[in-house]
């Protein structure tokens, strides 16, 4: 159980979206609400109230901004799921298939714009930056992400560089802010930002894990979507990495024009030549780095929250 303050911080950054988050458009503001709604870990706005309290600040006082790291996540989302053409997003419609693409591309456009009025007022320099830069790299690696789609020829270092944009770079950048308006000195900054990454490194690699493994209740979303979609995730390059050249022709034939039929066979695949304990493995490599990088830092609830943070992504993998 994590025993820290911050973890309380969960419900009141949600409280703080619905009473705060209001567009001009109500059409907007309900369709954000309801993405809002369908649920989530809330980990980005956790990380920056942890890194906040284990640096001496109360996280009370930072609901705000970890709520705004929960936004953009939010956003990147509702875009995702336009880019992905996505039915479902934690266990309820996309909000394309009920608001249509203009209105959900428009609703996330709206959301960035909102959020970032409201940093760029209300917080210094370095802060500002380092959110727009994420989002940026956020956007970057989605787009490494698209032209990757149905290559088999991809390797775990494109696959990291795609991770570590797409998805670590919120994770670092919620560790780092919620420790720079906690009064963190400048190691102390480096360590939680790379936590943060490192963190969100592993956290990708489990998502892509348990798209192979989990059934689709608790993915919140159909499982084996990654492969439906022609993603290259880690337990795939893994496996084209170890198996015969009838694998990779036969996930190649799956990119063309697969079935579900073909997809169970490539999972079968996958699982035959030991890339999903590769693939653990590799998840518990970046959740011990993360853990490691706090090393120096004092003891106490908070800093035993974001060790245990760390260590849960190795379980029930």
């Amino acid at each position: 159980m994590i025993e820290s303050a911050a973890y309380d911080g969960q419900t009141l950054v949600e409280e703080f979206v619905r009473s705060h988050f209001i567009a001009d458009n109500p059409l907007v503001t309900e369709a954000v609400r309801r993405m809002m709604a369908a649920g989530g870990k809330r980990i980005r706005p956790q990380l920056t109230l942890l890194a906040a309290e284990v640096v001496g600040a109360q996280p009370a006082e930072h609901l705000e901004l970890a709520a705004y790291m929960e936004l953009i996540h939010v956003a990147t989302l509702i875009h995702d799921d336009v880019v992905d053409r996505a039915d479902t997003r934690r266990g309820v419609n996309a909000t394309a298939v009920d608001y249509g693409n203009r209105i959900s591309v428009l609703a996330g456009d709206y959301l960035f714009a909102w959020i970032f009025r409201n940093v760029t007022a209300r917080y210094p320099a370095p802060i500002p930056h380092i959110l727009s830069a994420t989002l940026a790299e956020i956007c970057a690696g989605e787009v490494l992400q698209l032209r990757a789609l149905g290559d088999v020829a991809l390797t775990l270092t494109d696959y990291l560089e795609i991770v570590g944009k797409k998805t670590a770079s919120l994770f670092a950048a919620s560790a780092e802010c919620g420790a720079i308006v906690g009064g963190a000195s400048a190691e102390q900054r480096t360590a939680l930002r790379d936590f943060g990454r490192d963190y969100g490194i592993a956290f990708q690699m489990k998502d892509d894990l348990l798209d192979m493994t989990a059934d689709a209740e608790r993915l919140g979303k159909p499982a084996g979507n990654d492969l439906r979609e022609r993603k290259v995730t880690i337990p795939l390059i893994f496996a084209l990495q170890r198996a015969d050249r009838g694998f990779r022709d036969s996930v190649e034939r799956f990119f063309t024009r697969g079935d579900d039929a073909q997809l169970e066979r490539i999972v079968e695949g996958v699982t035959a030549c030991a890339a999903l304990q590769a693939t653990r493995d590799r998840i518990e490599h970046y959740a011990r780095r993360a853990s490691r990088s706090l090393s120096g830092m004092r003891d106490g609830a908070a800093h035993r929250s974001l060790i245990e943070m760390a260590a849960s992504l190795v379980e029930e993998i």
